[in-house]
């Protein structure tokens, strides 16, 4: 059996939970009761909101079940659990490996219009070590 850790929790203090009032169709009660709900996410900026339900307290469940559905709370909770797992430092070493100057191509038209391969160390000294290539 796999051991779960919590690796990070949500609090109320994550979120901001506003409550307005309604519109359109209901009548009086709708538009006197402040039942609707949006709830954000503040670091991703996700919002969820309801307005289709009768209570306050169902509108806030669906609106932050929606939140959650969001592909930027989906976003941020991906980066966020990489992050806890040490991952992001992997991935940011890989970046770091791959934008070496010798994993770098660099490609552009000389003046005959032929397609020139360009190192980013000839760029500082001038294209005149470059390589010709054949025209696409």
């Amino acid at each position: 059996m796999q051991d779960k850790n919590l690796l990070f929790s949500l609090t109320k203090k994550d979120f901001r939970i506003d409550y307005y009032r309604g519109t359109g169709k209901g009548g009086q009660k709708r538009n006197k009761t402040e039942n609707c709900c949006r709830i954000t996410h503040i670091e991703s900026g996700a919002v969820g909101k309801s307005e289709e339900g009768r209570s306050k307290e169902h509108n806030k469940q669906t609106a932050f079940q929606r939140m959650t559905e969001t592909e930027e709370f989906q976003k941020w909770y991906k980066i966020e659990v990489a992050r806890k797992l040490g991952k992001i430092a992997d991935i940011e070493e890989e970046v770091r490996k791959s934008m070496k100057p010798e994993n770098i191509k660099i490609e552009c038209k000389n003046e005959d219009g032929k397609w020139i391969e360009v190192c980013v160390d000839e760029l500082e000294g001038g294209l005149n070590n470059s390589r010709e290539r054949e025209n696409y």
